[in-house]
């Protein structure tokens, strides 16, 4: 069978509980951890915490669908219309590229709008296309369609170039 990956819900602060649940089960999982500068009153320190609050990610076949809700600590499957979202592969492999690539990575609610198509020129992403949705202080910004999020994180505009469309290729 195939397996697809969904976005599971946790109780708060259980993502990293609910994935290590899912590796003893032999269940393949992701819980992306975003590396974060904490400062203390005597100390600086980097810890690892979730990027996605109350998420975790479950690789799985559709029969295993009704075995993970009984998982202690996931509370339901995020849903599209009615259904468990299934989140594309190219989507995982997006999240996982640019953790590794930056720390302290933002996460945003996202509503989308169209703008300038642009290319990554380097990087984990380099050669990627796809729309601005913003720009603040360099910030890029990468979306994550199925999700309804995007990540940001700085990057110099030097590591950017505009994309020329597919309508304008045809035209010159």
């Amino acid at each position: 069978m195939t397996q697809n990956w969904y976005a599971v819900y946790t109780k708060p602060r259980w993502e990293k509980k609910v994935a290590e649940t899912l590796q003893r089960m032999h269940i393949e999982n992701y819980c992306p951890l975003n590396k974060v500068l904490r400062q203390w009153s005597d100390r600086k320190k980097t810890v690892h915490e979730p990027l996605f609050k109350s998420y975790v990610f479950v690789h799985i076949t559709d029969r295993q669908l009704s075995d993970i809700r009984k998982v202690d600590g996931i509370l339901n499957f995020v849903n599209w219309l009615g259904r468990p979202a299934v989140i594309k592969d190219q989507e995982i492999e997006t999240i996982k590229h640019f953790l590794r690539d930056h720390q302290n990575v933002r996460l945003e609610k996202g509503h989308f709008s169209k703008h300038d198509e642009v290319r990554i020129i380097s990087g984990s992403l380099t050669d990627k296309t796809g729309t601005v949705i913003e720009i603040k202080n360099h910030s890029v910004v990468v979306a994550l369609p199925s999700l309804g999020y995007i990540l940001l994180a700085e990057i110099e505009e030097s590591d950017l170039e505009k994309a020329i469309s597919p309508a304008v290729k045809s035209h010159s």
